[in-house]
C-alpha cells in the first residue's frame, strides 16, 4: 500500500446495513502521523476503531493493513480499548509482558529476553516501576490506563489505535503519557488513531482532526 500503514476504502460501520453509524469513509494513515477522531458519545467512534482493529466486520468497504493485508500481520497493530482489557488478577509486569509477546516470535513461558526488555522499557516510559508486582485490581483507574498504554507500546506496533486512553489521568500524568506515546510514534515512524471526546486535548496531539457528524467522518482544522 503506497504511502500508508493503514488504508480505509469505502468503509461503513455499525450493526445494521440499513442504519450504518458512519459510512463512506476513505482514509489513509501515514507513517509518523497521529489522527484524532472526535464527536458526541454514542455516535460510532468506538465502533469505527473496533472495525479498524478487526474486532467487528465492516458493513461495507475494506480496511487494508500494510502491504495489502486484509488482517493486520501479527504484532503490527496495537489497541488500547476504552475498557482496557487487562488481566485483573495478574501483575503490572505480567500484563505488559503479554503485550511484548504479541510483537515478538516468543509466545509462551519462559519469556524471551526481547519480550522482557520491551516490557522494561515500556514500564519505565509510563512511570510504573514502583507498581511492577502490583495486581491490576489494586490500581486506580488512571494507573490501569497507564498499564494498558505500556502494554501497547511494549508490542511496538506499526499502527496504534487508542480509545479515550487519556481518561482518568491527572494533568501531570496525562502530559507524561501523552509525551511517551507521541515520542514512540515519532521515533518508530508508526501511526496512531485516537478517539478523544475533548477536542482541545485532541488538537494537542493530532496532525489531523476528524469529526463524526451526521453519519460522516469529516476533516476539520487541527
Amino acid at each position: 500500500m503506497a504511502n500508508g500503514l493503514l488504508q480505509v476504502k469505502g468503509l461503513s460501520v455499525g450493526f445494521s446495513k440499513s442504519e450504518p453509524l458512519i459510512q463512506g469513509i476513505d482514509l489513509t494513515v501515514r507513517p509518523g502521523e497521529i489522527i484524532a477522531i472526535t464527536g458526541p458519545s454514542g455516535i460510532g467512534k468506538t465502533t469505527l476503531l473496533r472495525t479498524m482493529a478487526g474486532l467487528l466486520p465492516p458493513l461495507e468497504g475494506h480496511v487494508v493493513h500494510g502491504e495489502g493485508h486484509s488482517t493486520p500481520p501479527r504484532g503490527s497493530l496495537g489497541y488500547i480499548p476504552q475498557r482496557l482489557g487487562l488481566v485483573r488478577h495478574a501483575s503490572v509486569r505480567h500484563n505488559v509482558v503479554l503485550g511484548a509477546l504479541t510483537g515478538t516470535s516468543s509466545r509462551f513461558w519462559p519469556f524471551s529476553a526481547e519480550a522482557r526488555e520491551r516490557s522494561r522499557e515500556a514500564i519505565a516510559q509510563l512511570g510504573l516501576e514502583g507498581k511492577l508486582h502490583a495486581p491490576i485490581r489494586k490500581l486506580s483507574g488512571g494507573q490501569q490506563r497507564r498499564v494498558a498504554t505500556a502494554r501497547a507500546l511494549a508490542q511496538r506496533p506499526r499502527v496504534l489505535l487508542a480509545d479515550e486512553f487519556l481518561g482518568e489521568l491527572d494533568p501531570e500524568t496525562m502530559e507524561s503519557v501523552r509525551s511517551a506515546v507521541m515520542d514512540y510514534v515519532t521515533s518508530q515512524q508508526s501511526s496512531m488513531l485516537m478517539v478523544e471526546h475533548d477536542i482541545e486535548r485532541a488538537r494537542s496531539m493530532a496532525d489531523r482532526l476528524l469529526h463524526v457528524e451526521d453519519g460522516r467522518l469529516l476533516e476539520v482544522e487541527a
